[in-house]
C-alpha cells in the first residue's frame, strides 16, 4: 500500500501531538458549523458545499503530495463508490438532520459511540474477537450513551416512556452506523490506493451523489438572504473539517500509530461540548458530562490493544 508523502515535519512527536489536538478541535467544531448550516438550508445543498470546497482541495492534495489521482480498476471504482456512498452521502445526510433537530453538544457526543459500532460490526462480518475487556468497554459506552440521550432519566427508559430519544437521535445513531460501515469498506479500499486518493475519490463519489438529490433543492435555496455565517460555515466544514483534519490525522498515524492516534478521537465531544457552549449558548447538563465520561472510558476499554 502507499502511504502518503508527509513532509519531514510529521516525525517531530511534540508538534504532531499539538496538531492532533487541534484536529478533535477541528472536529469538535463541525458539529456547530453543521448546526448553523442545518437551521438556514436545505440538507444535500448544504452537504454539497462542504465536499464542493473539500473535494477542491483533496485534488490538489494528491497532486502535491502524490502526483496526481491514479487510475482506478472496477473493484476500486466500486469500493470507492460505496465509501462515498456511506461515508460522505449517507452519513452527512445523517449528520446535518441529527443537527437540525438537537443542540449540537448533544449530538456531539454520539460520535463516541463511532468505535463501538465498528467493533461490533467487525466482530459480526469478519469474526473479530472481543476479548472480556472489550465487551465490557461495549457495555459501559452504551451505558454512557443512554445517560445522555436520557438525560439522566434510565428508569424512564426502562418503563418505555421514550426516555428523550428523537429523530434527531436515530438520525444520528444511523449517521454512526453509516461511519462504520465506510470504515469497513475502508479496509478494502485501502489495500490498493493511498489513504489520500481513497479519500479524495470517496469526497468526489459523494458529492455527485449529494448534487443529484441538491438539484432538486437549488430553487427553494434564498442565496441572496445566506448571511456571512452559512459560507464561514462551509469553507469551514471543507477545510478544516474534512482536508487539514484528514492530513493532520493521517501525519499523527504515521508518525506514532494509528492506535495512539485514534486516542486523541475521545477528546472531539468534549470540544464539541465546550464550542456549542460558548459559541451557541447551548446548556450544559450534569447528564452529558457524566454520561459523556463513562462513554469515553468505555471506549478506552474497548481499544486497548491486547499483550
Amino acid at each position: 500500500m502507499r502511504t502518503i508523502a508527509i513532509p519531514t515535519f510529521a516525525s517531530q512527536s511534540p508538534l504532531v501531538y499539538i496538531k492532533l489536538i487541534f484536529v478533535a478541535l477541528f472536529w469538535g467544531g463541525t458539529f456547530i458549523a453543521g448546526r448553523v448550516l442545518a437551521q438556514q438550508m436545505p440538507l444535500m445543498t448544504a452537504a454539497s458545499g462542504r465536499f464542493f470546497v473539500a473535494v477542491l482541495l483533496l485534488v490538489l492534495l494528491a497532486w502535491k503530495f502524490e502526483g496526481g489521482l491514479p487510475r482506478l480498476d472496477r473493484k476500486q471504482l466500486a469500493t470507492t463508490a460505496a465509501l462515498g456512498l456511506t461515508g460522505i452521502f449517507l452519513y452527512n445526510l445523517c449528520f446535518l438532520a441529527a443537527l437540525s433537530r438537537m443542540p449540537a453538544g448533544r449530538t456531539a457526543l454520539f460520535v463516541a459511540l463511532n468505535p463501538i459500532v465498528t467493533a461490533l460490526a467487525s466482530a459480526l462480518l469478519f469474526r473479530e474477537r472481543l476479548g472480556t475487556i472489550k465487551w465490557l468497554g461495549i457495555m459501559l459506552a452504551f451505558c454512557g450513551t443512554a445517560i445522555v440521550i436520557t438525560r439522566g432519566d434510565l428508569v424512564g427508559l426502562l418503563h418505555g416512556n421514550g426516555g428523550g430519544i428523537g429523530a434527531g437521535e436515530i438520525y444520528m445513531f444511523c449517521g454512526i452506523s453509516s461511519w462504520a460501515a465506510y470504515t469497513l469498506i475502508g479496509r478494502v479500499a485501502l489495500k490498493g490506493l493511498s489513504p489520500v486518493a481513497a479519500t479524495t475519490y470517496a469526497a468526489m463519489w459523494g458529492l455527485a451523489f449529494l448534487l443529484v438529490g441538491a438539484a432538486f433543492e437549488f430553487a427553494s435555496v434564498p442565496w441572496r438572504s445566506l448571511g456571512w455565517q452559512v459560507w464561514t460555515a462551509i469553507g469551514y466544514l471543507g477545510v478544516f473539517g474534512t482536508v487539514i483534519g484528514f492530513v493532520w490525522y493521517y501525519e499523527g498515524v504515521k508518525a506514532i500509530g494509528p492506535s495512539r492516534t485514534a486516542v486523541f478521537n475521545n477528546l472531539v465531544p468534549v470540544f464539541g461540548i465546550v464550542l456549542a457552549a460558548g459559541l451557541l449558548g447551548e446548556p450544559v447538563l450534569a447528564s452529558m458530562l457524566v454520561g459523556g465520561a463513562v462513554t469515553i472510558a468505555g471506549v478506552i476499554m474497548t481499544n486497548r490493544q491486547s499483550k
